[in-house]
C-alpha cells in the first residue's frame, strides 16, 4: 500500500472512531462507495483496533496485575521457565527475565553480552502472536517517539531493531523503581514532596509537548520513581504526535494520530467523547493524577468502563481535577 493510500485510509479511519458502531456504518458506506477495496482497508483496521483493546491499555514496564495473584517471584518465575526467549540474545543483549506484560507485547530485563562494557537495560518486544500490523506500526511509531525524546525524567531509548523472525523490539534504560503511588506511600513524603515529584512529571510532559507529542494515557503506573527519588514517565504506546514529520517514513501510519485507547479513570472528557486531543488533554489526566496523590483517592468514580457508556456526565464531577494543573504545561 503506497503512502497516499495510507493516508486517505487514515483520515477515514479516524473519522470513523469518531462515531458510533450503528453511525460508523453509514459513514463508511457513504464515503467509500465507489471504492470497495478502501472499505475493506479501512474495516479492517478497524478490526485490529477493537481486537487490540486491552491489549495495547494494560501497563507494560513496572507493577502489573501479575502481583495482585500472588507471589510475583514465582509467577515470573513459572512464565520463564516456559518462555523461549529468556536466554535469547538481541543485538548486545541477554534477555534475562520478564518484568511487564501487557500494552503491545512484553519487557524483559536484559544484561549486555558483548564483552564490551556491563550494562543492564529493558527490552520492550512485541511477541508472536500480537503481531498484527496494527501492533507492529504502533510499536514502530512509539520507538521513534522515543528516538526523539531526550529528557531526564523520560525513559530514554537506548538501541532498537528486528528479530531474527522479524518483530521489532526496542532496549530501554532499565529502571528501578517503584510507580509513583507506592514510593510516596511507602516513604511517607509530605505534601510539599509529593509536589516536588509532580513538578517533575510536569516537566517531562512539557518537553514532550514542545515536540509535539501528547502522551494520551498518563496515570500512576506509567510513572516510576527511582531509589534516588527521580520520577520517569513510561510508555508512549499511545502518544499522538502533532507534527507527523517526526516519525518520518512511517507518517501514513493511521495509528499514529487519533486511536481512541484510553485508561478511562484518567481519560480527559474528549477522548471519551471520541473529539480531538491535544495537550490540554494530557493536562486534564496530570489534574486527576494530582488530586489522586494529593488526597489518595480519585475525584470521581466510573458506573462503568465502557467507553460508549461514560460519557461526559460521569467525568463532569472530575473536570475541577485539571485545575490543580493550572499552566502546568
Amino acid at each position: 500500500m503506497t503512502p497516499e493510500r495510507w493516508q486517505q485510509v487514515e483520515a477515514i479511519f479516524q473519522e470513523a472512531l469518531d462515531r458510533g458502531p450503528d453511525e460508523r456504518g453509514r459513514y463508511l458506506s457513504e464515503v467509500c462507495a465507489h471504492d470497495a477495496s478502501l472499505k475493506s482497508d479501512v474495516e479492517n483496521l478497524l478490526s485490529q483496533h477493537e481486537n487490540a483493546g486491552n491489549l495495547l491499555e494494560e501497563p507494560l514496564y513496572g507493577e502489573t496485575e501479575l502481583s495482585a495473584l500472588g507471589s510475583l517471584e514465582a509467577i515470573i518465575q513459572a512464565a520463564d521457565d516456559q518462555d523461549p526467549l529468556i536466554g535469547r540474545r538481541l543485538g548486545a543483549y541477554r534477555i534475562e527475565r520478564e518484568i511487564g506484560r501487557g500494552g503491545m507485547g512484553a519487557v524483559y530485563e536484559a544484561i549486555r553480552v558483548d564483552n564490551e562494557f556491563n550494562k543492564r537495560a529493558a527490552i520492550k518486544l512485541v511477541k508472536r502472536g500480537m503481531d498484527t500490523d496494527f501492533i507492529l506500526r504502533r510499536f514502530r511509531t512509539e520507538r521513534q517517539i522515543l528516538a526523539a525524546l531526550d529528557h531526564p525524567h523520560i525513559a530514554r531509548l537506548l538501541d532498537g531493531g528486528t528479530t531474527d523472525d522479524g518483530l521489532p523490539y526496542f532496549v530501554m534504560e532499565y529502571i528501578e523503581g517503584q510507580p509513583l503511588y507506592n514510593y510516596c506511600d511507602n516513604h511517607q513524603l509530605t505534601i510539599g514532596e509529593r509536589l516536588k515529584l509532580f513538578t517533575s512529571i510536569c516537566d517531562a510532559l512539557h518537553y514532550a509537548h514542545q515536540k509535539q507529542v501528547v502522551h494520551r494515557d498518563i496515570k500512576p503506573s506509567n510513572v516510576l520513581v527511582t531509589s534516588e527519588g527521580v520520577p520517569k514517565l513510561l510508555d508512549f504506546g499511545i502518544a499522538k504526535l502533532l507534527d507527523p514529520g517526526l516519525v518520518g517514513d512511517i507518517t501514513h501510519d493511521p495509528t499514529a494520530t487519533a486511536m481512541r485507547l484510553m485508561t478511562p479513570e484518567y481519560a480527559s472528557p474528549e477522548q471519551v467523547q471520541g473529539a480531538p486531543t491535544s495537550p490540554t488533554t494530557d493536562v486534564y489526566s496530570l489534574g486527576v493524577l494530582l488530586y489522586e496523590l494529593l488526597t489518595g483517592h480519585r475525584p470521581y468514580r466510573l458506573r462503568n468502563r465502557a467507553p460508549a457508556r461514560n460519557g461526559p456526565r460521569d467525568l463532569r464531577r472530575g473536570a475541577r481535577a485539571a485545575e490543580f494543573c493550572g499552566n502546568a504545561t
